[in-house]
């Protein structure tokens, strides 16, 4: 007899530890590896056959096709991979996954403790770091297969229980309806574990048993195919263009392959039958079907390996294809690097030429946060809770554009052949994103703040708000400036732009002078004297870093001048 509570209990524990396993494999794989996987993706070339064996050898080594897929959409997101490369990683990071099945099919669950034992000691107390990541494959691989075998044995009541067989029954994929229902039932399953490796493993726990057929298996392993696509489209939203188009590809790809394969799914089926050895119906003195767990990685892996090489010479149809189903809108902001190849392929005058492009770019942004804080700051303006969003989006596009610059700039002068002066504006440019990073920091700080004296329902003395509203004036002007500086190239003002910071360090003074004073008199509270600080301490930073930024674009050539 059944007993749900200690079934789901028993299934819920044997798959948490499968996952805790299938993550240690992962981080113990990467340790050993060096940092190589990162070289290996970041150094795909346009040779769309490399990519494939790229994609399969990182993903055997993460052993998560969905952590290979969001790296290829973050890389693209920075600039660093063309879409036609990302989608030949993405091919052989399907082919890569196909490894767990394998794993899964070794008859060694009953070892599984054994394998915690021999691992656990050298994993925490040697100082070895190289035995202690090898140590912790082995606790991994136990936990696996201690996790798989807690599954297969909660699940083993369900086989002779009349209720789930007429489920089983009914989703037997045996006729199309059936098998679709198995493919969205997988689908789904794994969209919400968010990993197909653990649905493989539930998979194939229950056929072990016997609770479902090699049909229903292989209809389930379809659905996870696709359903293992969701991580990359979560992984792309408010990404650039290019990673947006790169998720798509890759559930595009998975559709497709399995709509193929469920057009002559009985006769796949079959071929899997006869393709393995052993029938995957025998059953065991224990009732178990031993055989079962081959034919389903077998099932895997041949979809995989066979779709990708189907693929291999329409890689440019299908990128045009999701080209199609992910167009650029008109007017909207590009998201990165326009540029032909990666960044060792192209002139290193051009690639610094981007950079820029990008830098001016970014400033725009931090121009409109920093105006946006001004808004919010004034408390009789209506609607004004739409600046402190408006802050806030601007800050985090910053950082992302921070990164997209950083990155794309390194790895443009470590792959070219540039001359001091050029190496020299380069690395100013890195230095230059990072002072309008910090701008934008500080003006969603200065809405922080704002946000404070609002939640506490403080205010400040007409003539405090007058001294940091007229202060938000004049730095706001003085970056204002200096942008107009940076965007004619202009370094004919930088004696005026040292002149002005001057100034307004002077204004700074007077306004913490007076704000003393309004303490002195008791006409500003302790709450609203702390905040009134914090704001005019990061107005402050705000005019330091604007000098910062002008200082990296043109100091040297204004020192020559």
């Amino acid at each position: 007899m059944i007993e749900p509570f200690k079934m789901g209990y028993t299934a819920i524990g044997g798959l948490g530890i499968f996952i805790l396993g299938m993550k240690y494999l992962s981080d113990s794989l990467q340790s050993l590896s060096g940092g190589l996987i990162r070289k290996a993706i970041s150094s795909v070339t346009s040779n769309r056959f490399l990519a494939v064996v790229v994609g399969l050898f990182v993903t055997t080594f993460v052993q998560s096709s969905s952590i290979t897929t969001v790296m290829v959409v973050g890389l693209t997101n920075a600039g660093l991979m063309q879409l036609t490369q990302a989608i030949g990683v993405i091919l052989g990071a399907n082919i890569g996954t196909t490894i767990t099945g394998w794993i899964l099919a070794v008859k060694v669950g009953k070892y599984g403790l054994l394998l915690i034992a021999l691992g656990v000691f050298p994993m925490l107390f040697s100082k070895n770091d190289r035995l202690s990541a090898s140590s912790k494959v082995l606790v991994s691989l136990g936990l696996i297969f201690f996790g798989l075998e807690i599954m297969s044995d909660a699940f083993k009541p369900l086989r002779s229980d009349e209720g789930f067989m007429n489920l089983m029954l009914v989703l037997d994929a045996q006729s199309l309806l059936s098998i679709l229902g198995c493919v969205a039932i997988g689908c789904l399953m794994t969209m919400v574990i968010q990993s197909s490796s653990a649905m493989l493993g539930i998979t194939i726990a229950l056929a072990v048993t016997g609770a479902i057929p090699l049909h229903t298996a292989i209809a389930l392993v379809m659905g996870e195919n696709i359903g293992t696509t969701i991580t990359a489209q979560f992984a792309a939203i408010g990404g650039t263009i290019v990673s947006r188009r790169a998720a798509m590809a890759h559930s595009v790809f998975n559709l497709l392959g399995v709509f193929i394969i469920l057009s002559i799914f009985a006769h796949y089926v079959s071929m899997i039958e006869k393709f393995v050895p052993g029938f995957s119906g025998f059953v065991d003195a224990e009732g178990n079907h031993p055989y079962v767990a081959a034919h389903i990685a077998m099932a895997h892996t041949f979809f995989n390996v066979t779709a990708t090489l189907v693929m291999l010479p329409f890689l440019n149809h299908l990128a045009r294809l999701v080209t199609k189903m992910v167009p650029e809108k008109e007017g909207a902001v590009k998201g990165s690097f326009k540029y032909i190849g990666a960044p060792g392929s192209m002139p290193v005058a051009m690639g610094i030429s981007m950079v820029f492009e990008e830098l001016k770019r970014m400033q725009g942004r931090v121009h409109k946060a920093l105006r946006h804080a001004g808004s919010f700051l004034q408390r009789d303006l209506k609607g004004r809770e739409r600046f402190y969003q408006k802050v806030k989006a601007l800050e985090d596009e910053t950082d992302v554009m921070q990164h997209e610059i950083t990155t794309f700039t390194v790895t443009l002068m470590q792959a070219g052949n540039a001359n001091k002066e050029q190496s020299d504006r380069a690395y100013s440019y890195i230095r230059a994103a990072d002072e309008l990073e910090s701008i934008a920091d500080y003006a969603a700080s200065l809405c922080s703040y704002m946000k404070r004296l609002d939640k506490h329902e403080l205010d400040y003395s007409e003539d405090g708000w007058k001294d940091l509203l007229n202060f938000h004036r004049e730095v706001f002007a003085f970056f204002t400036h200096v942008c107009r500086a940076f965007n004619n190239e202009d370094v004919s003002s930088t004696r005026k732009i040292y002149d002005e910071a001057s100034r307004l360090n002077d204004l700074a003074d007077e306004v913490r002078k007076a704000h003393l004073d309004r303490m002195k008199e008791g006409s500003c509270g302790a709450l609203p004297a702390l905040t009134f600080s914090d704001m005019a301490v990061a107005l402050r930073r705000v005019k330091n870093h604007t000098v910062n930024l002008h200082e990296a674009l043109f100091h040297e050539i204004s020192a020559d001048t």
